[in-house]
């Protein structure tokens, strides 16, 4: 990371977003968990989601998505000063995915890190993107939200496993003569960290794979009931109620950080995580008829640190004249953490 000229406004100049090509439909997830078509869509809004091969990774899906993030904002890789990947999928704890993707990309030798925050990690990314452009500590950066949360799932679990996708969503941050992110809200209530979250660590799984070693008895790794390998849970009470009327309470201190009113807004972008949450947010924010909300989970599912990118994506493709416009962004999940901005539509 290079220093560069400090500036007081920065923006998103460019949004990309790869989903993969395998569509898994209500009526497929329930060949593993007791439930029908009917009852996932009226619970959830979800019809199908993607999910990538098994030959497709995190940093395949991320650098799809950041290419054309890169095309759309007219920069080259090189120009990049930082590259920040939100994500909790990546099978490796270190090195990053970040620092494979800019290889991959030709940033090198931008500054490179993953951000663990799940479903609010997009959000995490825009804000500190914001701050290292402003600051002068970069010109540009790419902001990659992507999971491959189909690696993370027990099928046969019906808490979690039915609504979540796979996917990738960039965005490139640069200077800008007017303020086109406005300050970030992040937060966190760790009291409520168990409400989603992996069932088992890996030291579980390790443990178990060297009592297998040393025994010669394998049989509790083959025990459906030990689910060693770990897999997302979730009370989805816990986090439904806490989204719904906590993250209403964030996203209008957001607008109040960014001096805009409901209609001022073009856009409300949530997180994917059920339409019930996104409707009833909508609501208590008592949003004009005008301002377009992000709908992605019908097709997408909800994509964890993806959503919220893939979303917006979305809505520009099918509203190009949504660009110049202002988007509410609010991302919230497992931690439970919780970030959200306002930003100018590229």
């Amino acid at each position: 990371m290079t220093q560069t000229v400090p500036t007081e406004a920065t923006t998103v100049i460019g949004l990309g977003a790869h989903r993969p090509d395998v569509v898994v439909d209500n009526e497929q997830i329930c060949q593993w968990i007791d439930s029908s078509d009917e009852w996932i869509r009226k619970r959830t809004g979800i019809v199908t989601r993607h999910r990538a091969p098994a030959d497709v990774s995190v940093v395949d899906m991320a650098l799809g998505a950041s290419q054309e993030a890169l095309s759309d904002a007219g920069i080259e890789p090189a120009q990049l000063g930082g590259v920040i990947v939100s994500t909790v999928t990546h099978p490796y704890q270190t090195p990053s995915a970040a620092s494979d993707l800019a290889h991959r990309l030709g940033a090198t030798p931008a500054a490179a890190y993953d951000i663990s925050a799940a479903c609010a990690g997009y959000c995490y990314g825009i804000g500190q993107a914001d701050a290292l452009v402003r600051s002068g500590a970069a010109e540009y950066v790419l902001v990659v939200g992507v999971e491959k949360l189909s690696d993370v799932i027990d099928n046969h679990e019906r808490s979690i496993s039915f609504l979540l996708g796979d996917g990738a969503g960039a965005a490139v941050v640069g200077p800008s003569d007017t303020a086109g992110i406005s300050p970030s809200v992040l937060g966190s209530n760790g009291e409520q960290w168990s409400a989603v979250s992996m069932d088992n660590s890996l030291l579980r799984l390790r443990d178990a794979l060297f009592d297998a070693q040393t025994s010669g008895d394998a049989s509790r790794l083959l025990d459906p009931e030990e689910r060693l390998w770990p897999t997302l849970r979730q009370d989805g009470q816990t986090v439904f109620r806490w989204a719904v009327w906590e993250m209403a309470k964030v996203a209008k201190q957001t607008l109040e950080a960014s001096g805009l009113q409901p209609e001022d807004l073009t856009a409300f972008v949530p997180h994917q995580a059920n339409m019930r949450i996104i409707d009833e947010l909508a609501k208590q924010l008592k949003l004009p008829e005008h301002v377009l909300i992000g709908r992605d989970i019908a097709d997408a599912g909800n994509t964890s640190a993806a959503s919220i990118p893939l979303a917006l994506h979305r809505l520009r493709s099918e509203n190009p004249e949504i660009s110049g416009g202002y988007a509410l962004q609010i991302g919230f999940g497992a931690g439970l953490v919780y970030g959200a901005q306002v930003i100018r539509i590229p």
